[in-house]
């Protein structure tokens, strides 16, 4: 079987606003909560095996190319980190450097009328994690499926009341970033599959209320929430536009609106990053070329900290600071 040149094989980050693509990748934005695009070379008869910390990543083939769409976990400490790339034949994986740049995402305070809500009870925490075992396993699972046509259908008509990455503060009580898009409906309004896919959960839960998670394989997947009313059961195949519930406000709401969060390899990113289709522009510039390390990281033979435990970097302060350590990072894929 014939390979790739080494050179060919050097992953390349895509820029999506300067080049022509065929409507199969998200707009690019590395940052916390983005997308990152490389080009891993020509396209062979095999698909390559592309990992970001412990899941992984998604690998198109585009311009006859393949390329890796990773997305980038809401917590991620910008900073140097690196993804692996195997190809059918190959011993082991090679690893290549990425930086993501620091992204400041705006405050939202809201007023939660029940306090369970803000501050569970133990009952109420035990029956939480449970849910949240639930939606891990949907998060974590790959399916091998052709990848969906981009740009994504927006799953209802409706304004965004409520953008992605903020920083939520409910009675006064910082919690966790908004993962999601926050679509202003009324209730009862048809919610669609905004691409075709395998249901993977429905449930009451109890931020969320009635929920239903699509499976569109290699590792994206959409969860829709607050439903007022759910119209597809587990293992049913959607196809884009397929009505799947109707819009409410059940779960952790203030009103009526559809929550929607989009997931790659386990990292919640940013769903409109998906709803923009790329457009031809005559002005092609070069790419950048991240720098290759094959069997280490940089700084020497050994393995950077981050990646001896494989714990997910926290971030540590509201302003995605750059961590001083220049150490390359492997997440662990938890969000």
């Amino acid at each position: 079987m014939n390979h790739l040149p080494r050179p060919m094989l050097i992953a390349i980050l895509l820029l999506c606003s300067a080049t022509a693509r065929a409507a199969s990748l998200p707009r690019t934005e590395v940052v916390p909560g983005g997308v990152a695009v490389f080009d891993l070379g020509i396209a062979g008869e095999y698909r390559p095996v592309a990992r970001f910390g412990r899941n992984q990543a998604m690998v198109v083939k585009d311009d006859k190319h393949w390329r890796t769409v990773i997305g980038l976990p809401l917590d991620l400490i910008p900073g140097q980190y690196f993804f692996t790339v195997q190809n059918a034949g190959e011993d082991k994986p090679r690893q290549f450097k990425f930086s993501v740049a620091p992204k400041q995402y705006r405050t939202q305070h809201l007023s939660i009328a029940n306090k369970n809500q803000v501050d569970p009870d133990r009952k109420t925490l035990k029956r939480i994690k449970k849910e949240r075992a639930e939606m891990d396993a949907v998060y974590n699972h790959w399916r091998d499926a052709e990848p969906v046509a981009l740009p994504l259908q927006q799953p209802v008509k409706g304004e965004l009341s409520s953008s992605f990455g903020l920083r939520r503060v409910f009675n006064g009580k910082p919690r966790n970033p908004h993962s999601g898009l926050d679509i202003a409906a009324p209730s009862g309004r048809p919610v669609t599959a905004p691409a075709a896919g395998e249901i993977a959960a429905t449930g009451h839960y109890f931020f969320n209320g009635n929920t239903v998670m699509i499976d569109h394989g290699q590792g994206l997947v959409s969860m829709m929430c607050h439903l007022s009313k759910i119209d597809v059961k587990k293992g049913d195949k959607v196809k884009r536009g397929d009505i799947i519930g109707k819009v409410g406000s059940t779960g952790r709401a203030t009103g009526p609106h559809l929550h929607w969060s989009l997931s790659l390899n386990n990292a919640r990113v940013n769903p409109k990053l998906f709803l923009w289709a790329p457009k031809p522009r005559a002005d092609k510039k070069p790419p950048a070329q991240p720098e290759t390390t094959t069997g280490k990281t940089a700084g020497g033979n050994k393995p950077a900290k981050n990646e001896l435990n494989n714990k997910h970097p926290k971030q540590k302060n509201a302003k995605n600071k750059p961590a001083r350590k220049k150490a390359i990072r492997q997440p662990s894929g938890r969000q």
